[in-house]
C-alpha cells in the first residue's frame, strides 16, 4: 500500500509538471494554423533582440559566475579551515536571498548607488552592469556558497593544506592549485545554478534597465502569442540543460578517484 501512495504522488507530480509544459509545447508549434511547424521559434532566433538580450545574459552569467567563484571559494576554505566557529553565521548571511525579495535587493542598489549618491555606478552602462552583477552574485549565492561548502566536506582541507605548505606551497597555489581542483566538481554544480537564475532572472536587470534576456520575455509575452510560447520551451530547455550537466558532473565526481 505504501509503494502505492508513493508511485501515485510520483505520477501525479509528473502530470501535475508534464502536461502544462506539453500544452504549451503544442501551442508553440501551432503558429501555421492547421500545421506543426517551428515558426515561433524560427521567428524569435532571427528576432536581433533576442541575439542581443541572450548574448547579453550570457556574458552576464559568466561574469557572475567568476565572480562568485572568487568569493566563495577562498571565503568557504577559509572558514573551513581556520574560523569553523563561523560556520553557522555564514550560513545565516548566504540564506538571506532567499527571504529577502530581489526588488528589496535593486531599490536598496538604486537608492545606494544612483547619480546623485557618493558612488554613481548607475550613471554609466558599465557601473550599471557591475551593480548588476552584484545583484546576480547576491541571488546565486545560497546556491554557490552550498554546492563548495559540500564539496570542500569531502576532503581533508587541513591535511592538504600542511602537506602543501609543507613543501613550500604560498597561500594561493594552495587555494588554486590544490583546493579548486579538488572542489570543481562542486564548484561546476553552483556554476550551472548560477547560469540558469541569470538567464531568467527578471526584476533585476528590468529596474535597472539593462538589456537582458528575462525583461524581454516579458516584453515579448506582452505583445505575441506564439512567441513567448516558444521562448519559455526554450528557456525551460536551458534551465533543464544546466541541472542535466549537475547530474552529469555529479556523476563524474563519484567515479573520478580523489587527489591527494
Amino acid at each position: 500500500m505504501k509503494k502505492f501512495f508513493a508511485w501515485a504522488a510520483l505520477i501525479f507530480g509528473l502530470l501535475y509538471f508534464i502536461l502544462p509544459l506539453m500544452g504549451m509545447t503544442r501551442f508553440s508549434l501551432m503558429m501555421r494554423r492547421g500545421v506543426f511547424s517551428f515558426d515561433a521559434y524560427v521567428k524569435v532566433f532571427e528576432d536581433p533582440r533576442f541575439q542581443e538580450t541572450f548574448t547579453y545574459s550570457v556574458v552576464m552569467a559568466l561574469v557572475t559566475i567568476v565572480f562568485g567563484v572568487l568569493l566563495v571559494v577562498p571565503t568557504a576554505y577559509w572558514v573551513r579551515l581556520k574560523l569553523p566557529g563561523l560556520r553557522p553565521y555564514i550560513e545565516f548571511v548566504t540564506l538571506l536571498p532567499l527571504v529577502i525579495p530581489a526588488i528589496v535587493i535593486v531599490f536598496g542598489y538604486i537608492r545606494l548607488y544612483n547619480t546623485s549618491s557618493w558612488l554613481p555606478l548607475t550613471g554609466s552602462a558599465m557601473g550599471t552592469n557591475i551593480l548588476l552583477m552584484f545583484g546576480y552574485a547576491i541571488l546565486a549565492l545560497p546556491y554557490m556558497y552550498r554546492a563548495v561548502d559540500t564539496g570542500l566536506r569531502t576532503i581533508d582541507v587541513g591535511t592538504l593544506t600542511e602537506a602543501a605548505q609543507s613543501l613550500g606551497a604560498g597561500w594561493t597555489t594552495i587555494l588554486f592549485r590544490i583546493i579548486l581542483p579538488n572542489v570543481l566538481v562542486a564548484v561546476l554544480s553552483g556554476a550551472f545554478l548560477t547560469f540558469a537564475i541569470v538567464i531568467g532572472e527578471f526584476t533585476m536587470a528590468a529596474l535597472l534597465n539593462r538589456p537582458a534576456f528575462g525583461p524581454f520575455m516579458q516584453l515579448l509575452g506582452a505583445n505575441r502569442a506564439y512567441e513567448p510560447a516558444a521562448l519559455s520551451v526554450i528557456a525551460f530547455a536551458i534551465t533543464w540543460g544546466c541541472l542535466g550537466l549537475i547530474q552529469l558532473v555529479s556523476r563524474f565526481q563519484k567515479s573520478a578517484p580523489r587527489k591527494t
